[in-house]
C-alpha cells in the first residue's frame, strides 16, 4: 500500500468536488481534472494560460480586468458629465480576512454564484450571521458592467473539440459513409491532419460536422449522444467562419453536412435553409465557373478573396468535387421538396456551369484529371456524353437529369393533350436519358459490382428512372405511350430494389426515399385507375407496391425523412385502395378477391 502511485489515488476519488474545476470548464460545462497550474481540458486545448481557479483565496486575471473596465467607464462618465455622481463604495469589514470574500464575478453563471446576492460580502459556505454593526448599513450593489462587455471580450471562444482519441475513431466511423453525404475529400490527409496544430487543420465547422454524422450512423450506441454537443458547435463554427472568411471551402461543405443531416431527421426546413445557404455561398465564391488555363477562378477577382488560388493535386481536385457535392444537393432536393433551385445554369459568365465534371480524389492527387471544361451540364442535356465517368460524375449526371426532367414536365399545361409528339425539348431529354444508360453498367450485373460501385449505381439507375416519370407523369393519365413509359421506369425501380442487399441499405443515398415515393404514388394510381386490363396485372402491381413499401420501410429505420414524405401519403392510399377492392367486389364477386 505504501508504494501505491499517486495517480491510482487520483483516480480513485472520481469527480471533482463541486466548485473545484477551472473556470474555463467550467464555463464550458466540460469534465475537469483540477490539475494544476493548468487541467488537461485547457493543455488539450492549446490555452494553459487561461486556466483559472476561483478558490476565493485571490482575484483571478479576469476579475481584475472587469473591475478596471468597470473603473474606466466610471471615469469617461465622470469626464463627460460633471454632474454624474459615482455609486457609493461598497463597505467592508476589516475584520474578514480577504479569504473570506465573494467569489469573483467571473464565477457569473455557475451553479454556485446564482445563489448568492451580488452585493453579500460572504461566500455561500458561511453560516454565521452578519455582524450586529452590519445590519443597518443598506445594500449596495456592485456596478453592472455596460451591455458590450461580454466573456467574448475577454477569451476567444474556442469550438468543442473531440478528444484526441475520440476524433480518428469518429473518422473511421464516418469514412465508409462519405459518399452517401455527398462529401468526397482525401481522407487521408483529413486523418493525418489531426496530428497538426489547430491553425493547419480543417475547420472546425467541417470537423464537427463529420463528427455529427459519425454520431448520427452510430445510432443508437452511445456515440450518439454527442450529437447535440456537435451540432451546435458546427453552427457556431459556420457563423464563426462566416465572420472571418477563413477556408469558406471547409464552410461549404459543413454547410452541406448539415443540411443532409436536417433532411434524413426529417427537418425539412432545416435542411432546406442550409442547402441554399450552402449552394448561395458556393456560387458567391465562384465555384461553378470552373478553373482556367492560369489556374484562377473566373470571371471575377473578387471571388479569389473567398477561396485561396487552386493548386495542382488534390486540394484542387476537393474544390470540383464541393462544387458538385453543392450541386447535388441543391438539384436533387429541389425536386424532393418541391422548390425552386437556387443554382442556375444560364448563358452567361455569373451563372454558367463550367466546372469540369468531378473525378475521383486520387486522379487529382496523381495529375491524371482533366480540371478543364465549358458548359458542362448544358452540353450533357443536349446529348454530350464526353467526359468523365467516374462514379462522381454519374451521380452529379443523374441529378441533372432527374432536375431537368421535373423542370421540363413543369412548364407544359396538363390539360393540354399532346398532338403530334410531345414537345421537343421532353424528347431531347428522353433521348439524352437513353444515351445515359447505355453508359452504365446494366441492372443485372449490379450483383458483379462492389461496395460504393454497386451502391452509386443503384442511386443513379434509380434516379434516372424517376426523371422519366417525373417527365412523364403530368400526361399519363390522358395519353396511354405516356402513361406506359412511366408504368415501365416504375417497374424498372422495383427490379433494381431486388439487387439490394440488406446492408447496401446502410450506405444509400438518402435522395432514395423520395425517388421511391414517387414510384409508389404512381403505381398505387395506377392500381386506383386500372379497370379495363382487371384482373391482368393488379397481382404484379400489388407485389411492386410492397416491394417498394418495404424498401421505404427499411430505408426509413435509418433516415426518418423517409416517414416524412411518405406518412401523409400511405394511410389515404390503402383507404381508397380499400374502397376501389369494395367496389371491385360488388362488380365482378368474390372471385376477384380469390384471384388476388
Amino acid at each position: 500500500m505504501a508504494n501505491k502511485p499517486v495517480n491510482a489515488d487520483k483516480s480513485t476519488q472520481g469527480t471533482l468536488q463541486r466548485g473545484k474545476a477551472c473556470l474555463r470548464c467550467r464555463k464550458r460545462k466540460m469534465r475537469c481534472d483540477g490539475s494544476k497550474p493548468a487541467c488537461q481540458q485547457c493543455i488539450r486545448a492549446k490555452r494553459p494560460e487561461c486556466c483559472e481557479y476561483d478558490d476565493g483565496k485571490g482575484k483571478t486575471r479576469t476579475q481584475i480586468l472587469r473591475e478596471t473596465i468597470t473603473r474606466l467607464e466610471q471615469r469617461v462618465r465622470e469626464l463627460e458629465d460633471p454632474e454624474y455622481i459615482l455609486p457609493a463604495v461598497q463597505l467592508y469589514d476589516p475584520r474578514i480576512q480577504p479569504s473570506d470574500s465573494i467569489s469573483s464575478s467571473s464565477s457569473y453563471g455557475s451553479p454556485v454564484s446564482s445563489t448568492i446576492s451580488a452585493h453579500s460580502p460572504y461566500t455561500p459556505d458561511t453560516t454565521n450571521s452578519p455582524p450586529e454593526t452590519w445590519a443597518h448599513l443598506p445594500p449596495v450593489p456592485s456596478p453592472s458592467p455596460s451591455s458590450f462587455v461580454t466573456d467574448m471580450f475577454f477569451e476567444d471562444p474556442q469550438p468543442y473539440q473531440a478528444p484526441f482519441e475520440l476524433g480518428p475513431l469518429l473518422l473511421d466511423i464516418f469514412l465508409p459513409h462519405r459518399h452517401q453525404c455527398g462529401l468526397e475529400i482525401h481522407m487521408g490527409h483529413l486523418q493525418e491532419s489531426l496530428r497538426l496544430p489547430s491553425s493547419e487543420q480543417r475547420h472546425p465547422a467541417l470537423m464537427n460536422a463529420i463528427y455529427l454524422w459519425a454520431c448520427f450512423i452510430s445510432r443508437p450506441k452511445p456515440l450518439c449522444q454527442h450529437e447535440d454537443s456537435f451540432l451546435a458547435q458546427a453552427l457556431d463554427a459556420i457563423r464563426d467562419g462566416l465572420r472571418t472568411g477563413d477556408k469558406v471551402l471547409d464552410v461549404i461543405q459543413a454547410s452541406c453536412l448539415l443540411s443532409m443531416y436536417f433532411l434524413v431527421n426529417g427537418r425539412l426546413l432545416e435542411g432546406s435553409y442550409h442547402a441554399s445557404a450552402a449552394t448561395s455561398l458556393a456560387v458567391q465564391c465562384g465555384l461553378q465557373a470552373g478553373i482556367s488555363n492560369d489556374g484562377c477562378y473566373s470571371p471575377s477577382s473578387s471571388r479569389e478573396k473567398l477561396v485561396e488560388t487552386p493548386k495542382s493535386g488534390y486540394k484542387e481536385g476537393e474544390r470540383i468535387l464541393a462544387f458538385w457535392q453543392v450541386y447535388n444537393l441543391d438539384k436533387c432536393w429541389s425536386v424532393a421538396l418541391r422548390k425552386p433551385s437556387v443554382l442556375i445554369d444560364g448563358h452567361d459568365y455569373w451563372t454558367s456551369i463550367n466546372c469540369p465534371w468531378p473525378q475521383d480524389i486520387t486522379e487529382y492527387e496523381s495529375g491524371t484529371a482533366t480540371p478543364i471544361s465549358f458548359q458542362t451540364v448544358q452540353n450533357f442535356l443536349q446529348g454530350n456524353m464526353s467526359g468523365s465517368f467516374s462514379l462522381q460524375a454519374l451521380r452529379a449526371k443523374a441529378s441533372a437529369l432527374y432536375s431537368h426532367a421535373d423542370q421540363l414536365a413543369l412548364r407544359w399545361n396538363t390539360r393540354i393533350k399532346p398532338s403530334g409528339g410531345y414537345p421537343d425539348e421532353i424528347q431531347a431529354l428522353e433521348l439524352t436519358i437513353t444515351r445515359f444508360l447505355a453508359t452504365l453498367v446494366p441492372i443485372q450485373q449490379l450483383n458483379a459490382t462492389m461496395g460504393d460501385e454497386k451502391q452509386t449505381l443503384i442511386v443513379v439507375h434509380t434516379l434516372v428512372q424517376a426523371s422519366l416519370i417525373h417527365l412523364y407523369q403530368r400526361f399519363a393519365q390522358d395519353d396511354a405511350v405516356a402513361y406506359e413509359k412511366c408504368s415501365q421506369a416504375a417497374k424498372t425501380c422495383v427490379e433494381i430494389v431486388s439487387y439490394i442487399a440488406e446492408q447496401d441499405y446502410d450506405l444509400l443515398d438518402p435522395i432514395m426515399g423520395p425517388c421511391w415515393t414517387t414510384v409508389a404514388e404512381f403505381s398505387i394510381r395506377e392500381l386506383v385507375t386500372l379497370d379495363s386490363s382487371w384482373p391482368l396485372g393488379s397481382n404484379e402491381l400489388r407485389n411492386n407496391i410492397g416491394t417498394i413499401v418495404y424498401a421505404m420501410t427499411t430505408l426509413n429505420n435509418r433516415f426518418p425523412v423517409i416517414g416524412q414524405s411518405w406518412v401523409s401519403f400511405l394511410p389515404q392510399s390503402f383507404r381508397l385502395i380499400r374502397c376501389v377492392q369494395a367496389s371491385r367486389q360488388r362488380r365482378f364477386g368474390n372471385e376477384w378477391l380469390n384471384s388476388s
